[in-house]
């Protein structure tokens, strides 16, 4: 599979971040938002720091990127995230109107762009995005692996 070097370096960024979060207890979920080749915004997972059950990476790149913008809609920007997003985050990107969602590792037990749901592209919402998978995906699952093995 080929990727992109943009792709890869901010997936790179995106497993910074999540590296980061897991310090607070945190899974370790990191998410970087590109528009137009440049980060707008990016975040690690926060609930646990924040104790705000809607404290996941993606929704806080997300709420920093429309402030940023000035505005909900987040047409034509790319989100790279380690992990598939929840049913709350892969909603909630349908609602920024993303263009593009990059993920790292599948989540087979809550995923919702694949795994349990595909919010991604349900023809009953809205609006769909595009979907790549597994760019620095053995990175992502084993941060995520070794994460929850300490936790046991």
């Amino acid at each position: 599979m080929v990727h992109h070097l943009d792709d890869v370096r901010a997936m790179e960024r995106a497993l910074e971040l999540a590296r980061s979060c897991a310090d607070s207890g945190d899974v370790p979920v990191g998410a970087v938002i590109v528009i137009d080749g440049d980060i707008v915004a990016e975040a690690g997972n926060q609930r646990e720091a924040d104790q705000d059950p809607t404290g996941h990476a993606e929704l806080v790149a997300l709420r920093s990127a429309a402030a940023q913008r000035g505005s909900w809609r987040l047409d034509g920007a790319t989100m790279y995230v380690t992990l598939e997003p929840c049913a709350m985050c892969a909603g909630a990107l349908v609602n920024a109107r993303i263009a593009r969602l990059v993920i790292g590792a599948m989540d087979e037990k809550a995923g919702a762009v694949g795994s349990r749901y595909n919010l991604s592209a349900d023809p009953r919402l809205n609006h769909t995005y595009d979907v790549s998978v597994g760019v620095l995906g053995d990175e992502s699952a084993t941060l995520l692996r070794e994460f929850f093995a300490q936790r046991r």
